[in-house]
């Protein structure tokens, strides 16, 4: 499987996701120039963009993608939300399977302040791989089995919130709606110890916020997890 992010966090979100034959993009939430440049001027031979939901920070270039002639893929819930239309919208719905060239995917609800958020799970019929994707929740309610990579929002950690609020840095008001909408360190090693890992082989860190994280300290806690390649985007 081949992931390169092109952007995580709050500023915007997209991740181009290919397993030799279909390249997809995961998210679109920069510039469709952005996009163009960091996939080398290549978006007309990707099959498609699974967008998770309606915050401009994920679906930003949605509209433009489809005026490029991109396939997008996403809940109904976000189409309405972003005002997208279009032959080249396709509504998907969590837990109905549909196939998009190699990619058997499988959308599933996700816990977010948006309608209809999802997350998705890849797997390549080519290369038997499975890829499980999703930010912007506090809580994943299902099980996957032979995972081999899996991308994952890691916002904060409690230590993190408690300095940030005590620096002055976010407002203690703030604090309910972050840990209801984003993914912490400790919900990730809990929701980590939950899964089948005995394939996997490497984990991305998206989204992690720029007052409330650690790197050094989120990649060497999950690595000790799981025994896997960890990467910070």
């Amino acid at each position: 499987m081949e992931i390169k992010a092109l952007a995580s966090g709050s500023t915007g979100n997209a991740y181009i996701v290919g397993d030799g034959q279909t390249t997809v993009l995961l998210d679109a939430g920069i510039p469709v120039k952005a996009l163009q440049v960091g996939s080398g001027f290549r978006l007309r031979q990707f099959a498609g963009c699974f967008i998770t939901h309606a915050h401009k920070d994920h679906s930003k270039a949605a509209a433009g993608l489809a005026r490029l002639g991109m396939d997008i893929y996403t809940s109904q819930g976000t189409i309405d939300a972003c005002g997208l239309a279009g032959h080249r919208m396709h509504p998907v719905k969590a837990l109905e399977e549909f196939q998009l060239g190699t990619f058997q995917v499988l959308p599933f609800d996700v816990e977010h302040d948006v309608p209809e958020p999802l997350g998705f799970l890849l797997t390549s019929t080519a290369t038997g791989e499975k890829l499980l994707y999703f930010t912007d929740t506090y809580f994943v309610r299902y099980r996957f089995t032979g995972l081999t990579h899996i991308m994952a929002e890691c916002n904060y950690s409690r230590e993190g919130i408690q300095r940030s609020v005590e620096a002055g840095y976010i407002p203690i008001e703030r604090v309910p709606r972050l840990m209801k909408s984003h993914m912490s360190l400790e919900h990730l090693l809990d929701m980590l110890r939950a899964n089948d890992l005995r394939r996997l082989q490497q984990i991305y860190l998206l989204h992690l916020s720029t007052d409330n994280s650690e790197e050094q300290r989120f990649r060497e806690e999950v690595q000790k997890q799981t025994g896997a390649e960890v990467y910070v985007c």
